[in-house]
């Protein structure tokens, strides 16, 4: 079963907890009724960023990528997993579950703790039914998942462009083959799983930002969420 960790604590990374898809929890950290979690997904160039970017101004979210927090991680003096997760990151494979669940979990309370906000919207996670299942069962079960559905053409334009200036060792072309196929076989399993049960929030990512960002109110609208202004 899944280790209990200290709220700082991160477990050691070359472990999956056997079965993964249950917690040990009798029950989910935060109170669905009480926490809005919006997961926002698509493949890597799909403009996850720009549209949580608009979400966060209009709807008041807190803005959490797994990405970054992974990032930060691995650049944080005296962080035993740092070099391990530079290494999957480079090489466009998934950091082990309880790492990236722990740092969201961690986030959350953080910022819960600071003022109180209680709508979440996190960025490229789940990407795998683990994630997604543990997630759920140990932290706070979601209100509905943002796909940003693009074509592979267009994010890996998208990328290259990116990648002359963002500095990140994945904004590759080698890299951004293997973040491709990661995506498609881990990742999509998820939505579609999601889809099934009716909570998402499927919207074509290729037009204007602004485009896009209308298509997305309009699904949320559907599902019951709306601005805060």
């Amino acid at each position: 079963m899944p280790a209990v960790l200290p709220p700082t604590g991160l477990p050691d990374p070359t472990l999956q907890p056997d079965p993964p898809l249950t917690s040990s929890n009798t029950s989910p950290a935060f109170d669905a009724d009480k926490v809005t979690v919006v997961y926002i997904l698509g493949g890597p160039g799909s403009g996850k960023g720009t549209q949580s970017a608009r979400l966060v101004q209009d709807y008041g979210f807190v803005h959490l990528s797994a990405g970054d927090l992974l990032r930060a991680e691995q650049d944080r003096s005296g962080s035993q997993y740092g070099q391990l997760i530079k290494e999957y990151i480079k090489n466009g494979q998934i950091v082990p579950m309880e790492v990236t669940v722990k740092l969201l979990e961690n986030a959350m309370h953080g910022k819960m703790a600071n003022d109180g906000t209680g709508r979440f919207l996190i960025d490229g996670f789940p990407r795998k039914m683990d994630q997604a299942a543990f997630f759920e069962s140990s932290v706070c079960h979601s209100r509905c998942t943002i796909f940003l559905d693009c074509p592979e053409d267009v994010m890996k334009e998208r990328l290259l462009n990116r990648g002359k200036t963002s500095g990140r060792i994945d904004d590759n072309e080698e890299s951004i083959k293997k973040r491709f196929r990661t995506f498609v076989e881990t990742s999509m399993p998820v939505v579609e799983h999601f889809e099934k049960e009716g909570r998402v929030v499927k919207v074509s990512a290729v037009g204007t930002e602004q485009e896009i960002y209308e298509h997305v109110v309009e699904e949320l609208a559907a599902h019951g969420i709306a601005p805060q202004k």
